[in-house]
C-alpha cells in the first residue's frame, strides 16, 4: 500500500517572510524534503496551483498552509475560490494564522479546511504544527 503514495506537495499561503522562512525551518529540522512552494496571497497561490494543474493535466498532491490575513486576496477568498473550481475543491488545506477569532475559526471550517493553528508560539507551536502535517503527509492517502 505504501507505494500508492504520491509525494506530496507543500504549499506554504503566507505574506509574512518570517513565517514563511520559521515554516522552511522547521521543515528542515524535521527532515522534510518534500517539494515546498512559496505565496504570498491568494493570487499567487491560484497561478501556482493553475501552472502545476495545467503541466501535467492534474493537481499533484498538496498540504497547503494558510494565513488568513493577506494583501490582494485573503486567505477567507483564497479558499473561496478552490472550492468553486473541480480540480481543487479537494485540496488539504490547514489555516496557519495568528487570529483566534471564532468568526475566522467558524469561516474557515466552513470552507472544509483540515484544521486551524494558531501561530501563537512562534517557535514551538509551529514546529508541533509541522511535525504534525508530516506524519499527516506519511500516513493519509490525499485524493487524487
Amino acid at each position: 500500500m505504501a507505494n500508492d503514495f504520491e509525494p506530496v506537495n507543500f504549499l506554504i499561503v503566507d505574506d509574512d517572510e518570517i513565517s514563511v522562512m520559521a515554516i522552511k525551518r522547521s521543515l528542515k529540522k524535521l527532515n522534510i524534503s518534500n517539494k515546498v512552494l512559496t505565496a504570498s496571497d491568494g493570487l499567487e497561490a491560484l497561478d501556482i496551483l493553475h501552472t502545476e494543474f495545467t503541466e501535467t493535466g492534474k493537481l499533484p498532491p498538496f498540504i497547503i498552509t494558510l494565513d488568513l490575513s493577506m494583501p490582494r486576496m485573503s486567505g477567507l477568498e483564497f479558499l473561496d475560490e478552490i472550492r468553486r473550481h473541480p480540480q481543487f475543491r479537494k485540496l488539504v488545506v490547514f489555516v496557519l494564522t495568528t487570529s483566534d477569532a471564532p468568526s475566522d475559526v467558524d469561516s474557515a471550517y466552513e470552507k472544509s479546511i483540515s484544521g486551524y493553528i494558531v501561530k501563537d508560539n512562534p517557535t514551538e507551536s509551529l514546529l508541533n504544527a509541522i511535525l504534525m502535517l508530516k506524519e499527516f503527509s506519511q500516513l493519509v492517502i490525499l485524493p487524487k
